[in-house]
């Protein structure tokens, strides 16, 4: 008997593009759920600053890796890339296709092409590094990359704090170069993929992230960041949307000046987003609005690879 092939159906791109809404229509038309592909909307009590899907958009169609893990527990793009499989193998036991969605890279390389396994890193030492990028501020961070893994300096996105803590606690941990454990090869997956990215114009993409920034500071952002603050050094904490507030929690600046570093950041963020996933050839780009192309498309590689 011929085995039946399985579909992962991925959607990709920059915050606060359309993902969750297109995604949602998506695996409605399919039939399916969704698995997020987002490296801080699994931690819970993190809700409103990364713009988790909404109790009825949930409701809608099952969604997964969402609200799973408290802020302190360490999590990262290898335990997704092996708990997402685990779960696709359920998934795919009741649809042909799942959808994926999310706009972290990492996250969704894990997962369609596997990750380099590295060493395991004691959290003392990263609570060190994170403690350090707090008080000293992220050049310091990067200067010291620079210095013990030149090549892998040459190519981080350098304005990322995750990324450098990350690469260095691997260099101080085990003596050597992040760059030397990264051998980039692609791990067989027994589905095939499907890649839509969606993509605005940069304008209207800007407008919508400086009107989504208003709404969540108006649903209470900087109340939750404050509930948060004790915590603020876990590595959960670092990123866009609780930075900046810490920041004026501290004293750094006012919140007028937060709230433009919120919107100029997450402008930023997007701008990353969009190029991490722009040097993928597989992705067929579109508007969110442009639905059924998408749709015709996914059914077009189906049938193709049926």
């Amino acid at each position: 008997m011929k085995e039946e092939k399985k579909f992962l159906v991925v959607v990709a791109g920059p915050t606060a593009v359309g993902k969750t809404a297109f995604s949602i229509q998506l695996a409605q038309y399919f039939g399916t759920e969704i698995i997020s592909a987002d490296s801080r909307q699994l931690y819970q009590k993190m809700t409103i600053g990364t713009a988790k899907p909404t109790e009825e958009e949930r409701a809608a169609v099952p969604h997964h890796f969402i609200d799973i893990l408290p802020p302190e527990k360490d999590y990262n793009a290898g335990h997704f890339e092996r708990d997402a499989l685990a779960l696709l193998d359920e998934l795919f036991k009741k649809h042909q296709a799942v959808v994926v969605a999310g706009g972290s890279g990492m996250y969704v390389q894990a997962l369609c092409n596997g990750i380099d396994q590295m060493p395991e890193v004691p959290t003392v030492l990263r609570n060190q590094l994170n403690e350090k990028l707090e008080k000293e501020g992220l050049a310091g961070l990067v200067a010291e990359l620079k210095a013990l893994d030149p090549l892998y300096y040459e190519e981080v996105d350098r304005q990322n704090p995750q990324r450098v803590v990350r690469a260095l606690e691997i260099c101080l941990h085990t003596g050597q170069p992040f760059s030397s454990f990264r051998q980039q090869k692609t791990a067989k997956r027994p589905f095939k993929i499907i890649k839509i990215g969606l993509e605005r114009p940069r304008e209207e993409l800007y407008q919508r992230i400086g009107a989504r920034m208003d709404a969540m500071i108006a649903e209470g952002l900087f109340e939750e960041a404050a509930s948060l603050y004790p915590k603020k050094s876990l590595n959960a904490l670092q990123t866009v949307g609780y930075r900046e507030i810490f920041d004026y929690m501290d004293g750094f600046y006012d919140r007028e000046e937060a709230v433009r570093l919120l919107k100029r950041n997450s402008r930023r963020y997007a701008k990353r987003q969009l190029t991490w996933f722009r040097k993928d050839p597989e992705f067929l780009w579109l508007h969110p609005g442009e639905l059924p192309k998408a749709i015709d498309y996914i059914e077009r590689k189906i049938k193709e690879a049926l």
